[in-house]
């Protein structure tokens, strides 16, 4: 075991007596309503350990003391560094409730109701507003920005997605005159204005020797006025010193550069080469050199880096069929603006022999054996090691960590190849590959393929087969909408994964649908601490260079919220993928219970499995030694430790 050891606040005198032992752990209360949930599932997005208390549950264990405390060694020890509750009274039983009171007044814990009803039991007044929250925006207090909720800007958006559809709600409240000689006081730290009233959604109610932040308004974990607090409800919960390690990741990989992709037919909704009727062709869509000098003044306007999967066999049939090319001299031009990703040679599959005689494709099989017929490992080493080879000769910079396969193949594809190619692994770590593109909307997890890991990818909505908004409308429409509308009628036969939706207007559907949908889903993915990166195509960067409308959208509504000190981590592949298994081992000790983390006497002891890196999380201004601890984000400090190390907060931490 190692022990790590965090002081969050001056070490006791020598000799003086042990004090109270508080566990890192939370605990929630819940009664399987929605605000309580989004605040479980945001401590498990963060990775901070909790315990679940289900109220509707005839089994569950009784709240009291012999439940929340005990004794260790002598010493007293709280089991939960802090509570989450439905609201602010959620027992049958009062007894519970008031033996959860002292302990929180005995120890100094904190507690969260995930939504209340003003009352004087919560030190608010009579709600002067009561109804629906829907596209308002709310407003994070003074107090509340020097506070928990130092990352944000102070613009708290709540959604409106449907007009018909009611999807928040929320009461406006007016505090209670505070009162100085009994202890009584009302902070807001979230107010907001509906017609002519103006009211709290969000404060600390401090009463009876204890401290309570209320919430006057519903949510779900999916709802980006959650997620755009949720952060600031975990550091004020547990006092900013807590496991855990949370960023707002953001990487776009686009795929197929110096190739050309084949364009959706219109006419035939289908794509030549795919699956249209032979016959049918349309013009192939490949970028051009302005469309490199507009990728690199966006993304320096934007302080945001586009990862570019290349595929060197693009260049070198430009090259043979018109002798020269002026996208790859614009793009080896401007290599060093540019982060290059390996995306295999010539984009060949690598998963099993296909039989494209018939569609869908299918796997070949040996006519003896019945076996299936798989790329051998030599063509694989080859595909990844040309286009090494390439990027050198271009003098372009890559790490050959990274590879991104054509279609992500190789890795099982269903129905058609249930298992990976089995030469797949052996031929990309004989390439020197750590790090193997997946797509996240098949296999979410990351997961080891032999030696290897899997980075999954997000997709975005900008087709591959697409490049301008007429485009993109047009096959929108094909998959989403009903065979009676024209369409596929794919929503109809999968209502369980699909919804129908009505056409979308061939002119303005892209700015009034597509954007804003894709966005909130990326940002959904953002605000989820999730480092899986997503990906469009290079033909999305030209003709109507339909990505960047979503990506500024994506940008503009986070740098709307979040302050300067919360920026997007735009950090390459290998290092998403490093996250990823951080993030898979550390929920994997948790949930074993490898782990044991308190906060005594103004240090926080952690006793972790030898190799685990631990993820910290402590208040700005705490250092290691003489240097700062961690990385500073979001107004605090946070790092993966193991081994000893003892760490010093500020004053007053």
């Amino acid at each position: 075991m190692l022990a790590v050891v965090l002081a969050a606040c001056p070490l006791q005198a020598a000799g003086a007596a042990a004090g109270p032992r508080i566990d890192l752990r939370v605990l929630v209360v819940t009664n399987g309503a929605a605000s309580v949930e989004a605040v479980a599932e945001q401590l498990e997005t963060e990775g901070v350990p909790y315990t679940s208390v289900d109220l509707r549950d005839a089994n569950r264990p009784v709240i009291d003391d012999a439940f929340l405390s005990d004794t260790v060694d002598g010493v007293a020890r709280a089991k939960y560094q802090a509570v989450v509750l439905p609201n602010a009274s959620p027992f049958d039983n009062a007894a519970e409730m008031t033996a959860l009171a002292e302990y929180e007044k005995r120890f100094g814990i904190r507690q969260l109701d995930a939504y209340v009803y003003p009352s004087a039991a919560v030190g608010l007044q009579v709600p002067g507003y009561s109804g629906s929250m829907d596209g308002t925006t709310a407003q994070v207090t003074d107090a509340g920005r020097a506070d928990a909720f130092r990352y944000l800007r102070g613009p708290v958006r709540f959604d409106d997605n449907a007009a018909d559809v009611g999807e928040s709600y929320g009461f406006l409240a007016t505090p209670l005159p505070d009162d100085p000689a009994s202890g009584l006081s009302f902070q807001p730290f979230i107010t907001a204005t509906v017609g002519a009233t103006t009211g709290t959604l969000a404060g600390v109610y401090n009463h009876d020797g204890r401290s309570e932040m209320v919430l006057s308004f519903s949510a779900n974990s999916e709802q980006w006025h959650f997620r755009t607090i949720g952060h600031g409800l975990i550091t004020w919960l547990t006092k900013g010193v807590h496991l855990g390690y949370s960023r707002n990741y953001l990487g776009v990989h686009v795929d197929d550069v110096f190739m050309q992709d084949s364009r959706w037919s219109t006419e035939h909704n289908c794509t030549p080469e795919e699956d249209c009727p032979a016959g049918v062709t349309t013009p192939a869509i490949r970028m051009t050199p302005d469309d490199v000098a507009f990728a690199a003044q966006w993304q320096t306007q934007n302080g945001f880096a586009l990862d570019l999967a290349f595929n060197g066999a693009g260049s070198d049939e430009a090259f043979q069929e018109h002798g020269i090319d002026p996208l790859t001299d614009a793009f080896v031009g401007s290599r060093d603006k540019f982060r290059w990703v390996n995306h295999t040679y010539g984009h060949a599959f690598l998963g099993c022999v296909q039989d494209l005689r018939v569609r869908p494709w299918r796997c070949v099989k040996n006519p003896l054996t019945g076996q299936t017929l798989y790329v051998p490992q030599s063509d694989i080493k080859q595909e990844v090691t040309r286009n090494v080879d390439w990027a050198a000769l271009h003098g372009i910079s890559i790490d050959p960590d990274e590879v991104v396969t054509g279609e992500h193949s190789g890795l099982r594809i269903l129905p058609q190849q249930p298992d990976d190619n089995p030469n797949l692994a052996p031929a990309l770590a004989d390439a020197g590959v750590k790090w193997l593109a997946g797509d996240a909307s098949r296999e979410k997890a990351q997961r080891e393929v032999g030696a290897l890991r899997t980075v999954p990818r997000h997709p975005l909505s900008t087709y591959f087969n697409v490049a301008t908004q007429a485009e993109e409308v047009d096959e929108y429409n094909w998959i989403y909408t009903r065979r009676a509308d024209g369409g596929s009628g794919l929503c109809e036969d999968h209502p369980d994964t699909m919804t129908c939706i009505a056409p979308l207007d061939p002119a303005t559907g892209f700015a009034s649908h597509i954007v804003p949908t894709d966005a909130r889903i990326t940002l959904s993915h953002v605000l989820a601490n999730d480092p899986r990166p997503h990906y469009a195509h290079q033909s999305n960067l030209t003709e109507g260079r339909i990505l960047y409308p979503l990506l500024d959208r994506v940008l503009a509504e986070y740098r709307t919220a979040f302050a300067d000190g919360t920026p997007l981590m735009n950090l390459p592949m290998s290092a998403l993928g490093t996250e990823l298994r951080r993030q898979d081992a550390w929920r994997d000790a948790v949930k074993k219970g490898d782990v044991t983390a308190y906060l005594q006497d103004g240090t926080v002891h952690v006793k972790p499995p030898a190799g685990l890196d631990v993820p910290m999380t402590a208040p700005e201004g705490t250092f290691d030694g003489a240097q700062p601890f961690g990385q500073p984000y979001a107004g605090e400090r946070s790092d993966y430790r193991a081994g000893d190390v003892a760490l010093t907060p500020p004053p007053g931490a």
